[in-house]
């Protein structure tokens, strides 16, 4: 595997030497190749019982044409909303340029808000978040706006718990998604379960998970139904094969070993994906620097 943070390096000691700046911050598009954003939408859940916000990048040339488009479901991290990939990860400037290069294909690209649902339903199915996205969220999606109902248009995507839910459902519904591009995905191998203190189980995952558990108890079967690493291990070959999976995790991310062990998994059991590392931590700048190429691996699978 080339080393990616040996490649970043050599770049940046050769925009060095031509007296280039190394950053180079997203600027705006406007005028008729910039894409709209909407913000401040809601879906009500009959499912939940409340109302789901969610936010929508329409890429250049939306409101003035009559085509379907492909969309991709963009998640966010633990604690954060559906604004988090606008204001931090600044992704409709980010489309609006691989749009305009032809990275990616126009898109419709949805953000929800999980809250920290972890984007399941919870073990005790009293919050079934995962049955309202599959049973009433994307096909609200698709009767509001104009996308092509069907999973070979549909992608997902998202970071930290919003990976773990990219990786979910990509896993669980092959029938509803045609690729994933999951980074810095919340993916732990049972010996991290294990050693979580107790103070993070019970605050971070034990709401979904079972609070109060300990030690072997918390690998329940329940568990084993909702983890990535361990449906990567059980499902068929022929489920896993259905779609395209893109992982990208940071060298100095405390996530790295689970998402290195669902490499591992994968690769033994030959299931085609790609996996990146690169140079960086848990932090939007990893993320905003990744996600069109995240983002570009999802729209081959919409090229025809």
């Amino acid at each position: 595997m080339n080393n990616p943070k040996v490649h970043h390096r050599m770049f940046a000691a050769s925009l060095i030497v031509l007296g280039l700046a190394v950053t180079c911050p997203l600027i705006a598009i406007e005028g008729p190749t910039a894409g709209q954003v909407l913000e401040g939408l809601h879906l009500t859940s009959a499912i939940l019982g409340r109302d789901v916000a969610y936010a929508v990048y329409l890429p250049p040339g939306y409101a003035t044409s009559t085509r379907r488009y492909p969309v991709v479901y963009l998640l966010h991290g633990y604690t954060d909303n559906e604004s988090g990939w606008i204001q931090f990860g600044e992704i409709d400037m980010a489309a609006d340029r691989a749009i305009a290069s032809r990275e990616i294909p126009p898109m419709i690209i949805v953000m929800p808000d999980g809250g920290v649902s972890w984007y399941i339903n919870d073990s005790q199915s009293k919050v079934r978040y995962e049955d309202m996205f599959v049973q009433e969220f994307i096909p609200h999606i698709d009767a509001t706006y104009r996308t092509r109902p069907s999973r070979e248009f549909r992608g997902v995507s998202g970071l930290s718990m919003g990976g773990w839910g990219t990786l979910v459902y990509a896993l669980r519904h092959p029938e509803l998604f045609a690729a994933c591009a999951a980074f810095s995905a919340a993916v732990w191998p049972d010996e991290e379960i294990l050693g979580m203190k107790q103070d993070t189980w019970d605050k971070v995952v034990g709401p979904v998970l079972g609070v109060g558990l300990t030690g072997k108890d918390r690998l329940t079967p329940y568990f084993r139904k909702v983890s990535p690493l361990d449906l990567a291990k059980s499902l068929p070959e022929e489920s896993l094969k259905k779609v395209r999976y893109y992982i990208d995790c940071g060298d100095d991310d405390f996530l790295i070993r689970g998402n290195c062990a669902l490499h591992i998994v994968l690769s033994d059991r030959k299931i085609p994906h790609e996996f990146r590392v690169r140079d960086g931590a848990h932090a939007w700048i990893y993320w905003r620097t990744g996600i069109v190429d995240g983002l570009k691996f999802i729209g081959e699978s919409f090229n025809r």
